[in-house]
């Protein structure tokens, strides 16, 4: 029987302290907001206030899972040792950011990733100091993780139905005219250390109830393992498809990488989940046992085209962080799947090389989340390194490199870079030091007007967009230039005469749907209305060689105390369904 799956008695002393942890965990998140309030150390201290609210978020978690758990000298060193790494991590991410344009005060942007490698890791040291052992039996690393995975969302749980019923109560009293209740559950120096304690509390709570732990976890583990055999059915079934479709549409879909890698995980989640603990008290149906088999084989494809597509890219455009933590992905998923697809051949115990696989991934997975998120391998530090590369082989030209991208989504590497830039003059250096000037993202210049132009087909052909609407238009409706820079192939801008006053607006059509802009008096333009169904078969075609007529709406517009009212007519779609496909435009003010 694997570790600490019998039942067990957890002394009240244990609850005590977890309690209080949680409550000094509390006090301490209120004490950092009223900081921030109130503009004091340490939140005039974007790298300090990073550090410790780090520290105070996570490293109570730590605690709270190992009282019971791990020896207390092992505790101690691996807690102590989890705030110093957890500290460094956070210093380094508020540290980075550039100074012109910081974000959010001293909070983290990366926490996710902190805590995901905070759980792996605290899993390899609970169940190392269970078995006293550096490598645990994998039905202790198996027991803990799951365990504990169960409990903290059984925990997240109890506290949301803590404030259900907090709130509940709060509106009984105010029903009698009563405020008091509503107001001291409002107040963060009682809401914070609260919800410390009750999650503490829920912690304990199931902790003593093992059983219960025990019970909920293999009833969901059972549920999803059904869901493999569905899994690799269709997954086998899209592998088989690909040599007739070819894979152009997985490279025009811009997605590829993001939904092999989830379909991965997916698969190695549901793996795990028929397989469990591996122990030979845990029987499986021979139906999971073969799909177990093909998922494992069936990983290596999907792992391959993932990082395929994913090479594509960054050999098209370069690297961005985005693409360095896919690649970080494809490297964990391509420790599974090599592993699993071994594991799925080799003759004797069934998938006993999983096992192995699962150990070692957590400490590659550890080791790179370490790397990411440290000055080693920064994703905002290699990619401005890889454009700057890129612009001095001459592979960037200075009207195709993304200053954007270097001035407010590289932190002070791309910042540095624009300053480097500057330096060295030139095209790209102008174009630098007018980035340098921009205070927001999405705010257009002379030096995003020109591309912009390269994003759009415009029609009929021959016809050039405004500089002024390239400019001015998108800087008060950014969403139209963040359309067509995400799909640069699928996006068209038409001139034609909607309202028949002999002035032309544009349409800035992507995919189903469409902008409508109009010129104002003093040469800008604002967004008047939005059109929809250009999903049918054809009908992007003919609006781009203009085979296309304007016809009167079949229903009048309501005029109500000098406000216009416009309805939106339904029509017919291309499968006979109701739709909706006008020019939206309602309470429309005068041309000035």
């Amino acid at each position: 029987m694997a570790w600490g799956m019998e039942e067990r008695t957890v002394s009240p002393v244990i609850g005590w302290a977890r309690i209080a942890t949680g409550l000094a965990q509390g006090l301490l998140l209120w004490g950092l907001v009223e900081a921030t309030k109130h503009k004091v150390w340490p939140a005039t201290d974007d790298v300090t206030m990073g550090a410790l609210s780090t520290v105070a978020a996570m490293v109570p978690i730590v605690l709270l899972g190992g009282l019971a758990e791990i020896r207390r000298l092992t505790l101690i060193i691996w807690a102590s040792v989890a705030a110093v790494v957890l500290a460094g991590l956070a210093v380094h991410d508020v540290a980075s950011r550039a100074t012109e344009n910081p974000g959010v005060g001293g909070l983290v942007d990366d926490g996710f990733w902190f805590a995901a490698g905070l759980f792996i890791a605290h899993h390899l040291v609970a169940a190392a100091d269970a078995d006293r052992k550096l490598i645990a039996r994998f039905a202790t690393y198996f027991d803990l993780a799951w365990k504990h995975g169960v409990q903290l969302v059984m925990s997240a749980a109890f506290v949301g139905v803590f404030w259900l019923v907090l709130a509940l109560g709060a509106g009984l009293f105010k029903l009698i005219g009563i405020d008091f209740v509503a107001e001291l559950i409002a107040k963060p120096w009682f809401a914070l250390p609260a919800s410390g304690a009750m999650f503490a509390a829920a912690v304990q709570l199931t902790d003593v109830r093992h059983g219960l732990i025990r019970g909920i976890r293999t009833v969901a583990l059972t549920l999803l393992s059904w869901l493999l055999p569905v899994l690799a059915f269709l997954t086998g079934a899209f592998l088989v498809a690909l040599p007739f479709t070819g894979l152009e549409p997985l490279w025009e879909s811009w997605s590829a990488t993001g939904i092999l890698l989830s379909a991965s995980a997916v698969m190695i989640i549901l793996i795990n989940a028929a397989y469990q603990d591996g122990e030979p008290d845990t029987p499986t149906p021979l139906i999971l046992r073969w799909a177990a088999r093909l998922g494992g084989l069936l990983l290596i494809p999907l792992i391959g085209l993932a990082g395929y597509a994913l090479s594509l890219r960054i050999g098209q455009y370069g690297l961005t962080p985005d693409r360095i933590l896919g690649v970080a992905c494809v490297i964990a998923g391509a420790c599974y799947a090599v592993g699993y697809a071994v594991a799925a051949v080799l003759p004797g115990a069934w998938m006993k090389l999983l096992e192995l696989t699962n150990v070692v991934t957590a400490f590659v997975t550890v080791g790179l989340i370490l790397a990411l998120f440290s000055p080693l391998a920064d994703p905002a530090k290699l990619s401005v390194n890889d454009q700057m590369a890129r612009i001095a082989d001459g592979r960037l030209k200075p009207d195709k490199v993304d200053y954007r991208f270097l001035r407010f989504d590289s932190e002070r590497y791309g910042v540095a870079a624009l300053e480097t830039l500057k330096k060295k003059g030139g095209e790209t250096g102008k174009r630098a030091a007018v980035a340098l000037t921009a205070t927001n993202r999405y705010a257009e210049s002379e030096l995003t007007a020109a591309a912009n132009a390269e994003d759009i087909a415009v029609w009929p052909k021959g016809r050039i967009l405004p500089p002024e609407f390239l400019a001015r238009a998108w800087d008060e409706f950014p969403q139209g230039r963040s359309w067509c820079r995400q799909t640069r192939s699928d996006c068209d801008a038409v001139f034609v005469d909607l309202d028949g006053d002999g002035h032309e607006e544009i349409v800035l059509r992507r995919r189903d749907g469409a902008t409508v802009y109009e010129r104002r008096a003093d040469n800008g333009w604002a967004v008047v209305g939005t059109a929809n169904g250009f999903r049918c078969d054809g009908a992007v075609q003919a609006l781009r060689e203009g085979r296309f007529k304007l016809v009167a709406p079949r229903w009048r517009d309501f005029e109500i105390n000098g406000l216009r009212v416009h309805i939106d007519a339904t029509w017919e779609g291309c499968d006979g369904t109701p739709g909706t496909n006008s020019v939206t435009i309602v309470n429309v003010p005068p041309k000035r």
